[in-house]
């Protein structure tokens, strides 16, 4: 994959965002080379899921410019780095009414990865004996864990994760490190928000501090 000259994954100036005519990202910059993890620290309703939404290429700035992958934001280029960007939401990404099993297969189909990976992964995230239990009938951690091999399955270089760890039990919690581990590893860039700065600081090389719409180093 081309980068940008300067071999930054993420690349962004003085972007501001807008949502309603209110603004909810103002002047943020934030430039990311190969294998690094920034973590970003805020109040629930500081910014930080519109900031990683910014980056999964799912919004446009109102102001500023950016790049991510190598393709300007808000321009029809993002469509074609949009594999390569892997995201783990409040809410878990899957069909409540398929098996765990059946969400990775219908993942890889997506995606066009090797379905023949599908018993390999459940096995690794500790789902193989509750493989054929539906997701909706399934708890917190596990539906968390269906998203994990979903991930390593499709091997984002971009890897974003809002609050990833909340509610997860140790073990879990061991498997979303290592995925953070494993994008580092192929050169990729994570970006993970949490309102908790010192769940942040065991995994990311910096952490910054969303205030009033702005990305502020933290002390």
């Amino acid at each position: 994959m081309k980068l940008s000259p300067v071999g930054q994954l993420i690349a962004l100036d003085d972007i501001g965002v807008d949502r309603g005519g209110i603004p909810v990202l103002r002047g943020v910059n934030l430039n990311l080379d190969e294998s690094r993890v920034v973590g970003v620290a805020g109040l629930n309703g500081s910014g930080k899921t519109t900031l990683l939404r910014l980056i999964a290429t799912l919004l446009a700035p109102s102001s500023g410019a950016g790049r991510v992958l190598d393709k300007e934001l808000g321009s029809p280029g993002v469509y074609d780095v949009r594999d390569k960007i892997g995201m783990i939401s409040h809410t878990p990404a899957i069909l409540p009414e398929l098996t765990q099993r059946e969400n990775l297969v219908h993942f890889s189909k997506l995606s066009g990865a090797d379905t023949g990976q599908v018993e390999k992964l459940l096995q690794v995230v500790g789902l193989d004996e509750a493989a054929d239990r539906r997701a909706d009938a399934s708890s917190f951690g596990m539906q968390r864990r269906v998203e994990v091999a979903r991930l390593l399955m499709t091997n984002p270089m971009v890897l974003l994760l809002d609050e990833a760890f909340s509610g997860l039990d140790s073990e879990a919690q061991e498997l979303i490190g290592a995925l953070i581990g494993r994008t580092r590893s192929k050169g990729g860039v994570v970006v993970m928000v949490s309102h908790d700065a010192t769940q942040l600081r065991g995994h990311a090389d910096r952490v910054l501090n969303l205030r009033s719409g702005r990305l502020e180093e933290m002390s």
